[in-house]
């Protein structure tokens, strides 16, 4: 009885610290897209559940999927840019339709994806997670004011409790260690909605209208719809949470002395890929693996996968409950913006650092960043820019992540990967000294 209890404490721990992270994807993404507080609690739900179900696909290993490391998976940060300019320029069903089709791909490529991740290295998904933290930013800023189009945009109380929340969460993250640190942003969010309460700025109703259990039901938001501006997108946003959670399976494999083959990882990005499916399929989210999981492992020293099995299904547990999906729903814009902030400027301060320890290597690299992130940000920025071009064309230029993605992957291929006449320059006197000398 105490192991059993030893290990649930450990299991929620996980759930705790990947909690944060789980929920404010959907919350986000639904506040962008207008959705109805139901809406919105069945999307926190079903996104609960399915990081359950995506855990428990990648670590109950069998033949066709499933890596047999303790990894724990949920929504990918990198995909809420995306699927909020998708959303807004196409509607919710070209979201879905595009996770899907990218979830498909995943499945199928997954085999010989090992030899395509020579085209995303560093500074190619380095640039793409800058990107898009970058183009998140004005999110954040608009639910600091109190969300686009409040009539109390910018007031005294939206703007102290988005500071307060913020202000909190960088308290706690200089000042605590460990756990406490791991889940600052969860506890960020807590202290700024019961100090919203408050100032009367929470609405607890959804809570009450929430039942206590519902079944999930496939295509809640719709039929999907398929446009290719939209699948493109979310296939690169896939591939470079491809290589982002092959970094994860390899820290884990070294955590448990595991050594991993090519055939495991094409059983981890299997699983990816049916996990992202599966968001297509029940109005969810693209999944990957959580890094924040791997420094709890790390930290606890507990490598077994029963206790992410326990996670997992925790997860899907809570998922079934919409009363519980409700309670993150009541958090006020003005508060998820104070700890958007953070949480954007961590992905953007992530891609930062991706490219930091290769930014210095050539010059080359640094021409490849300063392109890819200008052209990204101005198409963002600018998205008439190019209403001229062909529709064929339009649909690498019409999203600015796409736009500076497929220009950090061109301009790679380029300066590091085609044949250079200034290495086959300086290789020629060797060769001819090493001729001279047989002679």
């Amino acid at each position: 009885m105490k192991k059993a209890l030893g290990e649930t404490a450990l299991g929620f721990q996980h759930v705790l610290a990947m909690y944060a992270g789980a929920v404010l994807v959907p919350l986000i993404v639904g506040e962008a897209l207008g959705l109805t507080p139901e809406q919105l609690t069945y999307l926190v739900a079903i996104d609960i559940l399915l990081c359950g179900v995506a855990t428990i696909l990648q670590i109950v290993s069998n033949r066709f999927f499933g890596i047999g490391l303790p990894v724990v998976l949920g929504c990918t940060f990198t995909a809420v840019g995306p699927m909020i300019a998708i959303g807004g320029q196409y509607g919710i069903s070209a979201i879905y339709g595009a996770i899907l089709v990218s979830g498909v791909f995943v499945v199928l490529i997954s085999g010989f994806f090992g030899s395509l991740v020579r085209f995303f290295p560093p500074v190619v998904t380095g640039t793409v997670v800058t990107i898009i933290g970058i183009t998140l930013i004005p999110v954040a800023i608009n639910n600091m004011g109190g969300g686009q189009g409040a009539s109390d945009f910018g007031s005294l109380a939206n703007i102290g409790l988005a500071f307060g929340t913020l202000l909190f969460i960088v308290i706690m993250y200089r000042f605590s260690t460990g756990f406490l640190r791991a889940i600052s942003i969860l506890l960020g969010l807590i202290v700024g909605t019961v100090a919203a309460a408050f100032l009367g700025k929470v609405d607890v109703s959804p809570i009450a209208d929430a039942s206590y259990f519902h079944m999930v039901e496939p295509f809640y938001f719709g039929t999907p719809t398929f446009e290719w501006p939209a699948i493109l997108t979310m296939i690169l946003v896939a591939m470079v949470s491809l290589v982002e959670s092959t970094g994860v399976y390899f820290a884990l494999g070294d955590i448990t002395k595991k050594k991993l083959k090519e055939k495991d990882l094409a059983k981890g990005y299997r699983a990816e890929g049916l996990a992202i499916v599966l968001g297509g399929i029940f109005n969810s989210f693209p999944y990957t693996a959580f890094s924040q999981n791997v420094g709890l492992i790390q930290m606890s020293g507990v490598k077994s996968r029963k206790i992410i099995l326990i996670t997992g299904i925790m997860l899907i547990t809570l998922g079934f409950v919409p009363k519980i999906a409700a309670v993150t729903t009541i958090i006020p814009p003005s508060v998820l913006g104070g700890a958007m902030i953070a949480m954007f400027g961590m992905v953007i301060a992530q891609g930062i650092k991706m490219l930091s320890t290769i930014i210095t290597d050539s010059q080359e690299n640094s021409m490849i960043i300063a392109c890819s992130v200008g052209i990204g940000l101005g198409v963002t920025v600018v998205p008439e820019l190019f209403v001229q071009l062909p529709s064929s064309v339009q649909i690498l230029t019409s999203n600015g992540i796409v736009a500076g993605s497929v220009t950090a992957i061109v301009l790679n291929i380029l300066f590091n990967m085609l044949p250079s006449k200034k290495r086959q320059r300086a290789t020629a006197p060797v060769v001819k000294e090493s001729a001279m000398n047989q002679g």
